[in-house]
């Protein structure tokens, strides 16, 4: 018999620093493959959440302690990760402060959302998109 196979719950935080103009996102630099910049994020551990695994993931890789404003929105594409099918369910959270990195971060940014560097790693392009249309428009992505 063989194990099920399942995808792997995510979570990524599009955190806006709320005691800077214009609300700028933090944005890590990923230390292991796939390589480049990405919304901070990660697994949700057994007995854990998606808010505190949201939490735990944005203190691990930024060292800011976040409020989780909203719930945006979930992400299931089976090609989103080249390491394997997951499902990422992706809040807004606001912080102060300055970010730094930590776990498996190379390093830190923080960028306007209009202005990130590309191509970002996933589908991490898609989400900022979708989180622009939301926070000028007040559109949510379609289902």
């Amino acid at each position: 018999m063989t194990a099920a196979r399942t995808p792997a719950p995510t979570v990524d935080i599009l955190i806006e620093l709320v005691d800077r103009p214009h609300r700028p996102l933090v944005l890590v630099e990923r230390h292991y493959p796939p390589l480049g910049w990405a919304i901070p994020g990660g697994f949700v551990d057994y007995g854990e959440t998606l808010a505190q695994a949201a939490r735990r993931e944005a203190q691990e890789e930024t060292g800011l302690s976040v409020r989780l404003v909203t719930q945006f929105h979930t992400y299931s594409d089976p090609q989103r990760d080249p390491r394997q099918h997951t499902i990422a369910t992706v809040f807004i959270a606001t912080a102060t402060g300055d970010p730094q990195a930590g776990d498996d971060a190379k390093g830190v940014g923080i960028f306007l959302p209009w202005d990130v560097p590309h191509p970002l790693c996933f589908d991490h392009s898609q989400i900022i998109h979708d989180y622009l249309q939301f926070r000028y428009y007040g559109i949510r992505p379609a289902v």
